[in-house]
């Protein structure tokens, strides 16, 4: 089975919204849209859905199972694997350790915290949140291994990065491309315990989760058990089994849709980052439906509408979440069914976003 905690490769997202919904192969099209309800309905959706435009909800509802084997459905309360949803998360880390002094410039070097890092004077903080490090991504190294049952912890990844940078080189030179790596995100998160002194989740907790009253957010477990938990499938096969472990920092954690508004809301508003913080996060406007990738989070223009967002995926779940700065609109959607080519989720994307938001 492939995995899906890779997400979406540099290729993916650019054209991503190229392809129109109304292509010949696709069960829906913009022109059969009559309201979301029946458009997740139609998609045959499992998971969680909020969409909310100006303050009011257009969809806040569950759709499929949780559990097949209890029959316990999805609720708002269902609580997802999300993923690398939580980059954003990571890089928020980041932010608030230049907030705390910790870190001088998000043009900082990899090697003012580790001079043995290879070219690690030339990879810097911004090139580690944009994807522009060229460093190789550490999943299809560890992966199998892990799922076998050899551990391996985020220390011990990060020495495989090392070893393999100093024996094959980067993939390019920092800065000159983009490539999607969750190498960038471990080395972030391990980055967050060095300078500030406590446990990433910790320090996320503390920094992000209590202040904004995320209580259902918090780090996944290689087993899913428990009520108000949803099950990961990859058609009807239970795939909820998972190392946790080595999502350190770039697909860690577990939410619910109305946490995850929560944390939208507050990136999208005025109180949560600065002008200046939001002018660096989120970055210049990019063409009719192109996307690029910012500091944790890619930036859209769909149907003149700009479109701030992100998604993830890990075994048996697909996550996306995102917002519309002009019309205060949030989409969120967390899926316990596992999408190989993230078909689902562009057409939520688009057909959501020109038809409702």
């Amino acid at each position: 089975m492939k995995t899906k905690f890779l997400f979406l490769s540099i290729l993916s997202f650019v054209t991503i919204f190229l392809i129109s919904c109304s292509n010949d192969d696709d069960p829906i099209t913009i022109s059969e849209y009559t309201d979301a309800t029946t458009f997740f309905n139609e998609l045959d959706y499992s998971g969680s859905v909020l969409i909310s435009k100006n303050g009011s909800d257009i969809l806040r509802t569950g759709f499929g199972m949780a559990n097949k084997n209890t029959a316990e459905p999805n609720t708002t309360g269902t609580r997802f694997r999300i993923g690398s949803v939580s980059k954003t998360l990571t890089g928020m880390g980041i932010v608030q350790l230049k907030r705390d002094g910790l870190i001088n410039s998000f043009d900082q070097a990899l090697s003012d915290f580790d001079d043995s890092f290879p070219h690690g004077n030339q990879i810097t903080l911004r090139h580690l949140l944009s994807h522009q490090s060229g460093l190789p991504d550490y999943v299809s190294m560890v992966e199998s291994d892990a799922k076998s049952g050899q551990t391996f912890t985020p220390e011990t990844i990060f020495e495989i990065v090392k070893n393999q940078v100093a024996e094959n080189n980067l993939i390019f030179t920092p800065g000159s491309s983009v490539a999607y790596s969750n190498t960038n995100f471990l080395i972030l998160a391990l980055l967050i315990e060095e300078l500030s002194g406590d446990s990433y989740e910790n320090y996320i907790t503390s920094k992000i989760l209590d202040p904004l009253n995320m209580a259902d957010t918090e780090m996944g477990s290689n087993e899913i058990n428990g009520e108000n938990y949803a099950q990961g499938y990859y058609g009807n096969e239970n795939v909820s089994e998972y190392p946790m472990q080595i999502t350190f920092g770039a697909g860690c954690w577990t939410s619910t849709v109305a946490d995850l508004e929560k944390w939208c809301r507050a990136a999208m508003g005025n109180s949560w980052f600065s002008p200046d913080e939001k002018n660096v996060i989120f970055g210049e406007d990019v063409p009719e439906e192109s996307t690029a990738f910012k500091l944790a989070w890619f930036r859209s223009k769909i149907d003149g509408k700009t479109f701030l967002w992100h998604g993830g995926d890990i075994d048996g779940f697909a996550s996306l979440i995102g917002f519309v700065p002009e019309s205060n609109s949030v989409l969120i959607s967390l899926s316990n069914k596992q999408d190989d080519s993230g078909t689902t989720r562009n057409k939520i994307i688009e057909t959501i976003l020109k038809n409702e938001l």
